[in-house]
């Protein structure tokens, strides 16, 4: 485990993941941010709490995890100088919520990122094999050279974010970030071993699921959480 400063921790972990090679996952271990996840997992939070943590977590995972967005320099005049140099993001970031719980993420990402495109894929498991079976998908046919962040709360299983990460791949993107609010170590393992270079950011690290792939403690389904049971 190597320390990025206070409050940060990367792990990289190729015993615990032997075929992820150079996977990366970061957890933000921060005392605001316990607090705001020990808030989240609370079954007494309502629904409008509840949104604005995620939210909250939200913005702090994409400061966190996308430390190295490409800049240009920007010449500016200040109230004081002329002619300033200084950096502006330059790089237009696809951001792609699975439907419905990553939606939740996104608007508090837009308002830290200068620069993004959304696009939505939706998943459903089949009842028969259990695999997660896409049935909406807003991806751009073409992805070369473009930086894909996939929203996701929940990586229970590592089964949907899989998916999704084929996705995306398949269409050539080059770089691509999972952000998500609490990880399973199960599925974080199953999903680093299938996509070790897809770089992992959350804000909590589970220990395991339970008989129907609930995280354990997790937080439930957040998907419900946000916006209320499906009608």
């Amino acid at each position: 485990m190597a320390h990025l400063g206070r409050g940060l921790r990367l792990v990289t972990e190729p015993a615990r993941h032997p075929s992820a090679g150079g996977q990366r996952v970061l957890v933000v271990d921060h005392p605001v941010v316990a607090h705001r996840v020990s808030v989240l997992r609370d079954v007494e939070t309502d629904n409008a709490t509840f949104r604005t943590l995620v939210g909250e977590l939200s913005a702090v995972l994409a400061y966190e995890a996308l430390r190295d967005l490409r800049t240009a320099e920007h010449r500016v005049d200040t109230p004081v100088a002329v002619d300033v140099a200084c950096q502006r993001v330059s790089e237009m970031v696809l951001l792609v919520p699975i439907l419905r719980a990553g939606l939740g993420m996104v608007p508090a990402i837009q308002e830290v990122l200068p620069l993004t495109e959304v696009a939505h894929v939706g998943l459903r498991r089949d009842e028969e094999t259990l695999l997660p079976m896409v049935y909406l998908d807003k991806l751009p046919a073409d992805l070369s050279g473009r930086r894909v962040i996939i929203c996701d709360p929940m990586l229970a299983t590592g089964g949907s974010l899989a998916r999704v990460c084929d996705l995306v791949k398949a269409r050539g993107a080059t770089e691509v970030h999972a952000l998500c609010l609490i990880a399973a170590q199960p599925g974080l393992d199953n999903f680093c071993g299938q996509h070790p270079t897809v770089r992992v950011a959350c804000v909590a690290l589970d220990p395991e699921l339970n008989s129907q792939g609930y995280i354990l403690p997790g937080l439930g389904d957040a998907g419900d959480r946000l916006f209320g049971p499906p009608t």
